[in-house]
């Protein structure tokens, strides 16, 4: 065998050439070359296969995928999502608002006041969709807006942001009820349902839009204030209330003021001129937890407000301020009250922190940490005098609506034009925009930020004052803003919503539901 194969490989070409011919007229020999010849033509052709299926599959639907991704197919679905995230939070807040209020009133007024919250909340964001949001934050003129009523012809993004426009009105629907239900703090303990649902329409539908377009519309005269062809145009400075320490705290703040004088004290409320003081609150561990939920809805509030995942150092600075604010406001009022009244107060020390947390929410993207703590400790001194002052004018504010939201509104928008530092400017889709930073006072930047400042909150302060006072009295004629004598005495849960808010509970006869009269009225 071995000598068959080495005679064949010592074969020449010619010889294997003529080898071959004699081989091809044998038909045994045929058959087999075709064999061998059909094999190879298979096997090439699997081979090809084989390679042009892997091509397919791992190359060619790269090619497909070639159209550019743009930086805003990724921006604005984040910052939409965070903008989602921050108004779930502040919609939180109404959770730490019921509680609050619930805690600071009596406890046959309980139910009275989970209705109102909940109610303010559905009417607000039905008035919010009809014209509420038209008349803020759509185009019209420096007073009010007028387009995009019912929600129609909406464009896909709401101006400049790149933020769904669905979006961004959820996390104006949020700030809208906060405003709402602060309004309603003040006015617990003797406000009748109906009263409440009519002055609420105009809350919502008119008072809070309306004046809140002058600084957060896109055309509002005190937002562009300070420009050529515009409101006080040597000024040369707009106002400024990045969250709204003006445009929610103290609308809800100075409407809760007018409610309150127009509905005057609660029956048997004797103040401290008059030998008294205030009532007691029913349950202080569910309006501090409240007070609690608050501070961590407010995380949504501020930092939520730059509408912005991309201005990460903005939200982080936002976020630490908000936190230092609360915690140096909380700790002043607790200080202050114990100089006052030699007790550790817990109704003062809640309030404390939400009067940091109000202050700090117009300048905290502007200020420093160190800054946040200090306004934020002055707002806490602030609201304890403010509650005494309310006292002394024989004003009936039972869980301190007015002193936290209304005077500590206005100091924290004054204290943007004392603590800007001058390195921060406005926040943006895709970065911060740092090139006209604010100046305050203490930084070297004069007073002409303390003056817009100071002229914008005026405005807004005096003309919901104004309007709300008109508001209250008109609906106070209606005979439904407070309700009779009986019904008061009687308690207003089973007066006007016919069950207790405790019914398998013994409580003394100082809480008890059906409104036992006492000498005190209570």
């Amino acid at each position: 065998m071995s000598q068959t194969v080495n005679q064949a490989v010592r074969l020449s070409l010619p010889q294997k050439i003529s080898r071959l011919g004699e081989r091809l007229h044998d038909a045994q020999w045929r058959r087999y070359g075709m064999v061998l010849l059909a094999g190879k033509a298979l096997g090439v052709a699997a081979v090809l296969l084989v390679a042009t299926f892997i091509t397919e599959l791992c190359f060619t639907n790269v090619l497909a995928a070639d159209a550019p991704i743009k930086a805003a197919d990724i921006v604005n679905p984040v910052n939409t999502a965070w903008t989602l995230i921050a108004a779930f939070l502040v919609f939180g807040m109404q959770v730490g608002f019921t509680m609050l209020e619930a805690g600071f009133c009596r406890s046959r007024e309980t139910v009275n006041v989970l209705m109102e919250c909940v109610v303010d909340t559905c009417l607000c964001g039905l008035l919010f969709y009809a014209i509420g949001f038209s008349f803020m934050f759509s185009h019209g003129n420096g007073f009010i807006g007028y387009h995009w009523f019912f929600l129609k012809d909406i464009p896909a993004t709401y101006e400049g942001t790149g933020v769904a426009f669905l979006a961004f009105w959820i996390f104006q629907f949020a700030f809208a009820d906060t405003c709402s239900t602060i309004t309603s703090g003040a006015m617990i303990g003797r406000t009748g349902f109906v009263g409440d649902l009519l002055y609420s329409l105009a809350v919502s539908g008119f008072i809070y839009p309306i004046i809140g377009h002058w600084a957060w519309g896109p055309d509002g005269f005190l937002a562009t204030m300070g420009s050529t062809g515009f409101f006080l145009p040597t000024l040369g400075q707009s106002f400024h209330d990045f969250a709204g320490s003006t445009v929610v705290h103290t609308i809800g703040g100075m409407i809760a003021l007018a409610g309150s004088i127009v509905l005057g004290p609660r029956l048997g409320r004797k103040f401290k001129r008059d030998g008294g003081g205030p009532m007691l609150p029913h349950d202080l561990t569910i309006a501090a937890s409240g007070g609690l939920l608050l501070w961590f809805g407010w995380y949504g509030f501020n930092p939520g407000s730059t509408l912005s995942a991309m201005d990460f150092e903005g939200i982080g600075r936002i976020s630490a301020n908000t936190t230092l604010a609360a915690c140096a406001a909380g700790l002043t009022a607790m200080m202050v009250a114990y100089i006052m009244s030699k007790k550790w107060d817990i109704s003062f020390t809640v309030n404390g922190f939400l009067a940091g947390l109000v202050a700090i929410t117009c300048p905290c993207y502007w200020v420093s940490p160190t800054g946040a703590i200090i306004l934020g400790g002055i707002a806490g001194v602030i609201v304890v005098f403010g509650v005494e002052l309310l006292e002394w004018l024989r004003i009936d504010d039972p869980i301190g609506a007015v002193p936290v939201h209304g005077i500590c509104g206005i100091w924290g928008t004054l204290s943007l034009g004392l603590f800007a530092v001058g390195k921060y400017g406005a926040t943006g889709p895709l970065a911060p925009d740092n090139s006209a930073p604010l100046r305050g006072l203490f930084y070297g930047g004069g007073l002409t930020l303390f003056k817009a400042q100071f002229i914008g909150s005026a405005i807004i302060t005096v003309s919901t004052f104004a309007v709300a006072m008109l508001v209250m009295w008109l609906v106070n004629l209606t005979g439904t803003l407070r309700v009779s004598r009986e019904g008061e005495l009687y308690g207003l849960d089973l007066h006007e919503h016919g069950i207790s808010a405790y019914p398998e509970y013994v409580i003394t006869s100082l809480g008890t539901p059906s409104g036992i009269t006492h000498s005190d009225g209570r």
